[in-house]
């Protein structure tokens, strides 16, 4: 049985974190087995793998900022539309509904047009080789064309489990998965298309999930319905849907600015190898985050419904519990992380050079992971209640402010006898420049570090404010 929008005003705040949480996070996990496995089967082609899986993850980028445009409307509107159903204004909740599915289209139709045009162009600046780009060019070409199936899945999804009906936001992303995992073989190898073959089956799922998503919304069962007189563009509700979808969008589009640039940084100082690692690296932060994406959607619900309806202590509540579960995963990752990296790194590729550095990479890189829960806990709880100015400047200041000028300057500044510390003779006889490919890794961990401790600080003073001053208008 689905949890009801009732529930999240009325539930345990224990039992009801676990049935919107656990949803979410195998969903979370879901997701990215679009690309995840894509990226094992590619990596593990005969003789052109190690090729053609750096090839592809040069499109990377683009593929996360895809996704980030969808965060846009669907992660701006979620809340709001919570946040309107606890006020018990179901007409409003549904009028930003209608709005977001607008929006879904509309950038949709922009960004294949751009991307069909300008996809070599953009390849070659994101760090594709001569040798890698017509990889790239194959699986952009096609993957581009399921742009609004990917819209419409990560957009309109939100909409499902902020009303409470967890399990179902799970189906949308399980029906797709499932497909890609049975479908990915067969067009790759039993049809021999390789690299588009793994991008044929991944748009073919996705457009299953967007179907399944479709039907939710339009079926007797949800709550809120995608109605035709709401499906009209209102530039004010889109507005403020984009504002608080700022944040979301940041965080998810910088990942693409983040993979551009450690792709150019590790070109020059580490060639092909360091970024094919890089791939591995992003991969495996990508997989290992998902969870914690998956807690904060599914206590986004309950915080926002219950901010609109006053409920303060279930809000605080329901904080306390996030921190302490985004918290005790982290850092039961980060000791996965540093005890046994093989088995991340192992997933993507068998190719020994390649696996060498991505094992001590990706200790690097993943050094302050033990403390990434509290940062991601804080900043979503910002998006739950409608804090559109505050989570935009804490979705900044890690990647932006911080992480990529860390990227350029401490090759430059940061002295050899520290980077040396973190290599092994391995390592040295594999990279052009291992020193400076050691310096631009530990930007990650640094930035990280600065980051959780300016959110922490930032939460716990802006908290009590909010909860006094109320949500007011938010919704509108």
């Amino acid at each position: 049985m689905s949890t009801s929008n009732t529930d999240l005003g009325q539930a345990p705040i224990g039992r009801l974190l676990l049935q919107m949480a656990a949803p979410a996070i195998v969903a979370q996990l879901i997701n990215v087995l679009y690309n995840i496995v894509d990226r094992m089967y590619i990596g593990h082609i005969d003789v052109i793998g190690p090729t053609a899986l750096t090839g592809v993850g040069v499109t990377m980028p683009i593929v996360t900022l895809i996704s980030a445009f969808s965060y846009l409307i669907g992660m701006g509107g979620a809340p709001k539309a919570a946040i309107a159903m606890g006020q018990k204004d179901l007409k409003r909740a549904e009028e930003i509904l209608g709005a977001s599915v607008i929006g879904i289209l509309g950038l949709s139709i922009i960004l294949t047009i751009v991307l069909l045009l300008f996809q070599r162009p953009i390849l070659l600046a994101l760090g594709a080789s001569s040798e890698t780009l017509p990889y790239a060019v194959e699986y952009l070409s096609i993957y581009a064309l399921g742009t609004i199936f990917v819209q419409l899945v990560l957009g309109l999804n939100p909409f499902i489990s902020s009303q409470g009906f967890a399990s179902i936001s799970m189906k949308t992303t399980l029906i797709g998965a499932i497909l890609n995992i049975i479908l990915d073989p067969i067009f790759m190898f039993v049809f021999d298309l390789n690299v588009a073959g793994a991008a044929i089956a991944t748009v073919l799922s996705q457009a299953v999930s967007a179907l399944w998503v479709l039907r939710f919304l339009t079926g007797k069962q949800t709550i809120l319905h995608i109605r035709r007189s709401n499906l009209r563009f209102r530039p004010a509700l889109l507005g403020s849907i984009i504002a608080l979808g700022v944040s979301p969008f940041v965080m998810q589009a910088t990942e693409s600015l983040i993979s551009i640039c450690f792709n150019t940084s590790l070109r020059q100082y580490g060639g092909d190898l360091a970024v094919g690692a890089m791939t591995i690296l992003l991969s495996c932060m990508q997989f290992a985050m998902l969870p914690i994406m998956g807690l904060t959607q599914g206590a986004q619900p309950i915080t926002s419904f219950n901010f609109g309806a006053g409920n303060h202590d279930r809000v605080r509540r329901s904080f306390r519990l996030l921190v302490i579960c985004c918290f005790s995963f982290t850092a039961v990752l980060w000791l996965m992380v540093m005890i046994a990296p093989q088995l991340f790194v192992g997933m993507f590729t068998d190719e020994p050079k390649m696996a060498e550095v991505g094992v001590w990479a990706l200790r690097i890189y993943m050094g302050t992971t033990c403390l990434f829960g509290v940062q991601t806990a804080c900043q979503q709880t910002f998006i739950a209640l409608g804090e559109a100015k505050i989570s935009v400047f804490l979705a900044v200041l890690r990647k932006i402010i911080l992480l990529i000028p860390l990227i350029y300057l401490l090759p430059v500044v940061l002295p050899e006898q520290i980077t040396s510390f973190f290599l092994t003779n391995g390592v040295r006889d594999l990279l052009q420049n291992p020193n400076a490919v050691t310096a631009v890794l530990l930007a990650e961990p640094i930035a990280d570090f600065c980051a959780v401790c300016v959110t922490a600080t930032l939460f716990f003073l802006s908290f009590p404010k909010i909860l006094r001053k109320g949500p007011g208008k938010q919704a509108a």
